[in-house]
């Protein structure tokens, strides 16, 4: 599927990527409260904010460390951006009063993995996964995040950095026990101008 299917289609609250990403690249004017008030929505721009600039670079760089890029790379980033901006499931905290219910959504708690991943110098985060019981307060759970890591840089050193913000993310924010986070780098890319790889980075 190509990258322009990929951004028309809807998500829940009936916005599409196109539309998201036509409104970014308008630096969000005018104001669209139908869009600044909605939680998918955010989240999906907080993502295609993040994924906007490398992308173009990624698809204007002739790289001859690398093989061509075809759409199809920048098309998984749409296609789990997409997913995951979906509600999902509905994940319980806990409460002191037994009469009280309160949840936050699947999507909310994978659009915060996706930006602690993100946040890492030399990451773009792929895929999110949470695996395990969700519906059950304590339930253990384990992360899963699939990666494009910046050519030069160390596979190690950005894997273990991605668990170490993942973890301290979902702590801070969530009452999920986290039994494990698996990083799996799958993608090189170039880094964005003016980003260097660090001089202890080694080549994936």
């Amino acid at each position: 599927m190509a990258v322009n299917d990929l951004t028309r289609t809807q998500l829940d609250c009936e916005k599409s990527l196109d539309e998201l990403s036509d409104y970014l690249s308008r630096d969000r004017t005018p104001y669209d409260e139908s869009i600044e008030t909605c939680p998918e929505c955010l989240n999906a721009l907080e993502a295609l904010e993040r994924l906007g600039p490398l992308s173009r670079d990624l698809l204007a760089e002739d790289a001859a460390a690398l093989p061509p890029l075809s759409d199809s790379w920048i098309g998984r980033i749409m296609t789990n951006i997409h997913r995951e901006m979906r509600s999902g499931r509905s994940v319980p905290i806990s409460h002191s009063d037994p009469h009280v219910t309160v949840t936050v959504t699947e999507g909310a708690i994978r659009a915060l993995i996706r930006a602690a991943g993100d946040a890492v110098t030399g990451i773009l985060v792929g895929r999110c996964e949470l695996l395990g019981d969700l519906d059950t307060v304590d339930a253990p759970i384990t992360v899963r995040v699939t990666a494009s890591i910046a050519w030069g840089e160390s596979v190690p050193g950005l894997a273990d950095e991605v668990r170490v913000q993942v973890y301290r993310a979902l702590a801070q924010h969530t009452q999920i026990r986290v039994v494990s986070v698996d990083v799996a780098i799958e993608d090189v890319h170039i880094a964005e101008r003016g980003d260097a790889p660090s001089s202890e980075g080694e080549r994936p």
